[in-house]
């Protein structure tokens, strides 16, 4: 009896063993991944602006390609977003280069708050052009001649103004060079009509529309980044790039020498190597989906996808990327 009860007992752990569940997430016999218990929150930005529509095809990958369930949340974009990430409030989240910078090593926004050092990147997306302009009319060609001018900067706290401020200090120059004004892209604009302010400082997509708006009424002076500046800033902040506003973008004759900041998608730390390689591979390979919600897709390109990140890529984007040859 007593050997009965040995077995019967050492049966059970047996087929405890056996059948005991599995994270459904943990890779299938076959080294598939399987998601049936995986649910992706995807931070975004404004319904009207380009995050918006970017998350919801980056939902429709994940559910048609890995039958993964996915909700996108519309948010106040990047501070908010790499908040959401950290709280486990979200897996997946759209961000500006700068911020994602700032927030790891705990500066501008997130210096009373310290290091976000859990912050993983999937991938660089698509760049935002730092543009300054000024009308023909205020005699201001060249970014010295902002010194003593009214410049808009942005909203406050906004990624503009995180920019304007990184690139008056590659210029050797700071808020106390310039009457600094707080406006919206539009509202730049429409002040510049009226000549209340001289030059704005814009951080953005080419064609930007308020940029556009204003040449219907006024000559437009583009800026460039001076050499010095550019080498200074490009060395200092990783996730500033040197760029080009095309000839012909907007009424130039000439190209503009530019910097841009990536747009970055941030993961959640505690998805595993497997899944978010999987994710990563499903995004790649699926870039039709995002060209379609957005043009601003189109700059996406796995060739640049490690570049200009300040934060560090998450393990199982690596190993994709490594897989295609983008990194060694």
């Amino acid at each position: 009896m007593k050997k009965l009860s040995i077995l019967f007992f050492a049966l059970i752990l047996l087929l405890a063993a056996c059948g005991g569940g599995e994270k459904a997430s943990d890779s299938k016999s076959d080294g598939e991944v399987s998601f049936d218990d995986l649910f992706v929150t995807i931070a975004t930005g404004g319904t009207s602006g380009v995050y918006y529509p970017l998350g919801g095809a980056l939902a429709t990958i994940l559910e048609d390609k890995l039958g993964i369930d996915a909700s996108v949340q519309a948010t106040q974009a990047s501070v908010e977003n790499v908040n959401l990430i950290l709280s486990d409030r979200a897996e997946l989240a759209l961000i500006t280069g700068d911020t994602g910078f700032q927030a790891y090593e705990g500066s501008g926004p997130f210096e009373k708050e310290g290091a976000k050092e859990d912050l993983r990147a999937l991938a660089s997306f698509y760049p935002n052009y730092l543009q300054i302009i000024a009308t023909k009319e205020s005699g201001i060609k060249s970014f010295a001649d902002l010194k003593g001018k009214k410049v808009a900067v942005g909203a406050p706290n906004s990624g503009t103004e995180l920019a304007a401020q990184v690139l008056l200090e590659g210029h050797g120059m700071s808020y106390k060079d310039i009457t600094p004004d707080y406006l919206s892209f539009a509202e730049a604009a429409e002040q510049m009509k009226n000549g209340i302010i001289d030059a704005a400082i814009l951080s953005s997509g080419i064609p930007n529309s308020a940029i556009m708006d204003l040449e219907t009424t006024h000559g437009v002076n583009f800026l460039p980044i001076e050499d010095d500046a550019m080498k200074y800033l490009t060395e200092k902040y990783s996730y500033l790039k040197e760029a080009t506003i095309p000839a012909g973008s907007y009424s130039n004759k000439e190209d503009v020498a530019a910097i841009s900041i990536t747009n970055a998608l941030i993961v959640s730390k505690d998805l595993s190597d497997d899944e978010v390689y999987a994710i990563t591979k499903a995004i790649f390979e699926n870039l039709d989906t995002l060209k379609n919600a957005h043009s601003a897709a189109e700059d996406i390109d796995v060739n640049h996808a490690p570049d200009g990140l300040g934060i560090p890529l998450h393990p199982g984007a690596e190993k994709y990327f490594k897989e295609e040859g983008v990194l060694k």
